[in-house]
């Protein structure tokens, strides 16, 4: 499944901060193609060394960092889904905020799990996971345009949030699950810190969220 776009509402306000981070992750990945492999392992986030007290700055870093093409596009396509409407509640500063706790407590979790690993982080799932988070408990009833495949078929449809993400949440569990059963370590993708940020941003979002925006959006 791929999400298109919120077809129930559009934000009030021009999601600047929204932009600002593909910005972000689109000149990091740039920096990526030319740096090559030498800045790639400078700056993702390997579980060990942070827990050795080491390369802490990456926590951060790896937040903007891509491992492909496939990678940033489709990251980049959810954040740009499901992130306006975040910051519109959230008004743009307190949604920056929310975005970065949740790639923090993504990395929390994903270093949980396996705090000896070796092998680098990186991605904006985590964070992005956080904002799909906060969407699911302050919109689960808008309808999110979707492209489903269904074996060879291609469908377009509008899905629950709360369906979509949802479904998502629980394909990121039982794959973390598997991992684990498998003494994989994800198998070169983090789970965990999907389901940590996800965690984070259904616990959370509603402390970041301004009761005059929600107010706006008719949502008290």
């Amino acid at each position: 499944m791929i999400p298109l776009g919120d077809a129930s509402r559009r934000p009030i306000s021009y999601p600047v901060t929204t932009l600002a981070i593909i910005a972000a992750n689109a000149f990091v990945f740039y920096l990526e193609l030319t740096g090559g492999d030498a800045f790639i392992n400078q700056w993702s986030l390997v579980p060990a060394h942070i827990m050795a007290g080491r390369d802490l700055i990456t926590i951060l870093t790896s937040m903007f960092m891509h491992a492909g093409w496939v990678h940033i596009l489709g990251n980049m396509l959810f954040l740009w889904v499901f992130g306006p409407e975040i910051e519109d509640v959230m008004g743009p500063v307190a949604y920056l905020a929310f975005y970065l706790l949740g790639g923090l407590a993504a990395t929390v979790a994903q270093v949980a799990i396996d705090p000896r690993s070796t092998i680098p982080n990186l991605g904006a799932s985590g964070a992005i996971a956080a904002v799909m988070g906060g969407f699911i408990v302050t919109y689960p009833r808008d309808k999110i345009r979707t492209v489903v495949f269904i074996g060879w078929f291609i469908q377009a449809a509008f899905l629950p949030a709360i369906v979509l993400i949802g479904l998502w949440f629980l394909i990121q569990l039982f794959s973390e699950v598997g991992a684990l059963a498998e003494a994989q370590g994800g198998g070169g993708v983090a789970y965990m810190a999907h389901v940590g940020g996800f965690v984070f941003g259904m616990v959370a979002a509603r402390l970041f969220e301004s009761r005059r925006r929600r107010r706006m959006q008719g949502l008290m």
